[in-house]
């Protein structure tokens, strides 16, 4: 038995309700076990014995599609990899503000040339590493005003991927909530 955090895009905003009871209920008739989420954003967290995360992604994304009428794209990924994530960081998330950090993950891997073409310096002092699976921003003014998280998150660089991002204490409680049952 695996335990999962299902990552879900774009959920409960502009229009695409998904209440989390409901979406815990839809784990749990799919025959995942001790189904928990967090916050109202799209996370939950479940035991399962498969071990094809794309697999479990791929059901789950047909599950909420054929219950709520409309499409969601959804990432699984276990507790080691999300741990790796979190330990990988290359900024020095300890002495950071949580909401200042962020980890936009990708169903896929996906390679420095999609953002070659990005003027970093003129960004500055907003960064942006990439990862396995993973882009890691500082945006020291707030997500909300980050000039370069527009640039990031431009359809053409998230192109073939589903791509959803998380504030700093939610890459930490997803480490924390999948800890323990592997």
């Amino acid at each position: 038995m695996t335990t999962y955090a299902a990552l879900l895009r774009a959920i409960n905003v502009g229009g695409r309700k998904l209440p989390m009871a409901e979406l815990r209920r839809l784990l749990e008739g799919l025959g995942h076990d001790r189904v928990r989420t967090h916050l109202q954003s799209g996370q939950a967290v479940f035991v399962s014995d498969h071990d094809d995360e794309d697999a479990l992604a791929a059901e789950i994304s047909r599950a909420l599609e054929a219950r709520f009428g409309f499409a969601v794209g959804v990432i699984v990924r276990d507790h080691a990899y999300l741990k790796a994530v979190a330990d990988a960081c290359p900024f020095p998330a300890a002495d950071l503000e949580p909401r200042r950090l962020h980890a936009t993950y990708f169903s896929a891997p996906v390679d420095a040339a999609r953002y070659a073409d990005i003027d970093a310096a003129a960004h500055l002092p907003e960064e942006f590493r990439l990862g396995d699976r993973v882009l890691y921003l500082y945006a020291p003014d707030g997500l909300g005003r980050s000039k370069l998280a527009e640039v990031l998150s431009r359809p053409r660089r998230t192109k073939d991927v589903i791509a959803t991002s998380r504030n700093w204490n939610t890459v930490r409680k997803l480490v924390e909530l999948t800890a323990g049952a592997e």
